[in-house]
């Protein structure tokens, strides 16, 4: 999970890492006992209440963030909201453009339905709420 505050997280990365998780809560919980004796893996909702639907994914997002509001509360100075702000000269390449970093974390605004997150993230104290709630949403 090093860094993962600036991962990009594509569809295809998500699917990877939440079969990577499932397969090690299982290996975890191990299997459950039915009534009449038999032994079966544990379904993913099953898996999912187990740990409180915290799963790696929202801990990522939440992780990122955090970062956000880190660099948003940072003074104009600094090197990183120099490069957060940066907006290059030069066009995109034609085809359909690379998710970056901020679509990616704009997305994930849009979907908390957060729209005054700019003035949430001055308050350090109502940002913190804001990441630790993400950590169990269900819409992320």
């Amino acid at each position: 999970m090093y860094a993962c505050e600036t991962w990009v997280l594509k569809e295809n990365s998500i699917q990877k890492l939440m079969i990577f998780e499932r397969k090690i809560l299982r290996k975890i919980f191990g299997p459950t006992k039915e009534v009449k004796g038999l032994w079966r893996i544990g379904t993913n909702e099953e898996l999912g209440e187990l740990i409180k639907q915290k799963n790696l994914i929202r801990f990522i997002k939440s992780q990122r963030l955090k970062w956000l509001g880190h660099v948003e509360r940072m003074p104009n100075k600094r090197e990183v909201t120099g490069i957060y702000k940066w907006k290059p000269l030069a066009s995109r390449p034609k085809g359909r453009p690379k998710n970056r970093w901020e679509d990616d974390m704009r997305m994930d605004l849009q979907r908390m339905k957060d729209k005054n997150w700019k003035r949430s993230v001055l308050g350090r104290d109502s940002w913190r709420t804001i990441v630790e709630r993400t950590k169990t949403r269900k819409q992320l």
